[in-house]
């Protein structure tokens, strides 16, 4: 394709991106009726919103400069004061999230990360099943501090995934059956586990308990996540790779040469060196916090922003560093102000009016009925997201009220759609950050991922609906 035609296209591409959210803009806010029990700026806020979350799918701007224009937005046309349209800022899941990235950016600088992910390798590793399960548990470890699935999964665990594939002559191509192709896929389904057991498990997590406790009254922290997700989510992490290992069989099933690469590796890298052993002390201490909170009321944000400063004070980290966090600043700037989006619509009273509309439409079905129908839906909806955040900025706050309004359990909502959101991030290729970065790297045909992410996502579906609960009836979460 000539030059000049590859850059029209793209710039056809680009203004085609843009104009959908500008028509939802526009025919929301000057051209569709409003209710009458709605406000002219609570629907203009609506249409701010909707235009966000189809940007955030479309992508005409990069997220965070996407967000920050809504954000000022706001200020013109959505009825709010500069004080509130920046309010997201102030909140602490936002500062709660940035600790935790300076936090991992220590683990990953030092290479406690990364040793921590060959240790497991080293100690498990002597299958191709083995291997698999070794760098799932390495990335539940990291998960349960780093929110950036991004920076754990594809900095930390794919390189070593890849490595152990090309140890045995696994290449895409040809050779990518012998290990490569079943490791890509069987470690990235366990990955999207390991987002849904921890609060910290990915960068949304947070702002899903944040709706669930200011929307709706019902307080998420830390520690009652990690309760409510690490039974459901040791069952998936057991049995999604065996399924994975039926359906993407391996050619090579013993791998000890995987364990001594491990060896090598963790002998080239030394002793832990003083740096590890602080970011180690801080890890355990933060994680430990956030544990206790219930007895000590510390905040879990203060113990995050005491474990990062703890690493500033003793020169793990240098203000550089923190500086050239590029992804936690990103974040910084877009989960702020979606956090306030949200917030603003549904003081707004637009979300308790969609769930009043879809109620009154499902006229006499109970609750149980509405959940049975409401999950699959909102989980099968994923093949239409590229992004965790995009979804549970779009559907997780009006599927809660419509069961909330329906007389549903809370607590069972909160946890079933949050953890729902991030299991079916392994439908597809692109339903997360890490997606992209395992199927590029060519060891699996689009066929085979689809097939495979199809397959899991029933057992996932099964586990969390039937183990998982069972489990939060038990901690009496419903």
């Amino acid at each position: 394709m000539p030059e000049t035609d590859r850059i029209a296209r793209g710039r056809w591409s680009g203004w085609w991106r843009a104009a959908i959210p500008l028509a939802l803009l526009v025919g929301i806010g000057w051209l569709a009726p409003r209710p009458a029990t709605i406000t002219p700026e609570g629907w203009q806020l609506l249409a701010i919103f909707a235009a966000t979350v189809a940007g955030l799918l479309l992508q005409p701007l990069p997220g965070g400069a996407l967000v920050l224009v809504a954000v000022t937005l706001t200020t013109i046309w959505g009825g709010l004061t500069i004080e509130q349209a920046l309010s997201g800022y102030a909140n602490e899941s936002v500062w709660l999230v940035m600790a935790a990235f300076f936090i991992s950016r220590a683990l990953i600088k030092t290479g406690l990360a990364r040793r921590i992910a060959l240790g497991f390798v080293r100690w498990f590793g002597r299958t191709s099943l083995g291997v698999c399960y070794a760098l799932s548990l390495s990335d539940m470890v990291l998960a349960s501090i780093i929110p950036s699935n991004a920076a754990r999964s594809g900095g930390v665990i794919l390189p070593i995934v890849r490595s152990v594939a090309e140890l045995y002559g696994s290449q895409p191509g040809p050779t990518a059956a012998l290990l490569g192709s079943f490791l890509m896929t069987a470690v990235y389904q366990s990955i999207c586990v390991t987002a849904a057991m921890f609060l910290t498990g990915q960068a949304s997590n947070p702002m899903a308990a944040q709706i669930a406790t200011e929307s709706f009254g019902y307080r998420v922290d830390w520690m009652s996540w990690f309760t409510a997700g690490i039974v459901p989510g040791l069952c998936s992490l057991a049995l999604v790779p065996l399924l994975v290992y039926r359906l993407n069989r391996p050619e090579i099933r013993r791998t000890p040469e995987a364990a001594a690469f491990a060896t090598r590796e963790l002998r080239a890298m030394g002793p832990i060196s003083r740096a590890e052993w602080l970011v180690l002390a801080v890890f355990l201490s933060v994680c430990g916090g956030w544990m206790t909170t219930r007895w000590h009321h510390l905040d879990i944000t203060v113990t995050a922003l005491m474990g990062a400063c703890a690493l500033l004070v003793t020169g793990v980290l240098s203000w550089e560093d923190v500086k050239n966090e590029r992804a936690a600043w990103d974040i910084f700037i877009w989960y702020g102000g979606l956090l306030m989006l949200g917030k603003a619509l549904n003081a707004a009273g637009v979300t308790t009016e969609f769930a009043k509309a879809v109620g009154h439409a499902f006229g006499g079905a109970g609750w149980v009925t509405l959940l049975a129908i409401a999950l699959p839906v909102y989980f099968y909806s994923h093949y239409a997201y590229a992004s965790i955040t995009a979804h549970i900025l779009a559907m997780y706050s009006p599927f809660l009220a419509v069961l909330a309004a329906q007389g549903a359990p809370m607590g069972l909502a909160v946890y079933a759609f949050a953890c729902y959101t991030n299991l079916a991030a392994g439908l597809t290729h692109y339903g997360t950050t890490p997606g992209p970065m395992y199927f590029a790297h060519g060891y699996v045909s689009l066929g085979r991922w689809w097939k495979v992410g199809a397959a899991v996502s029933v057992l996932n579906l099964a586990i969390w609906s039937s183990v998982g609960f069972a489990w939060w009836k038990f901690l009496g979460i419903w």
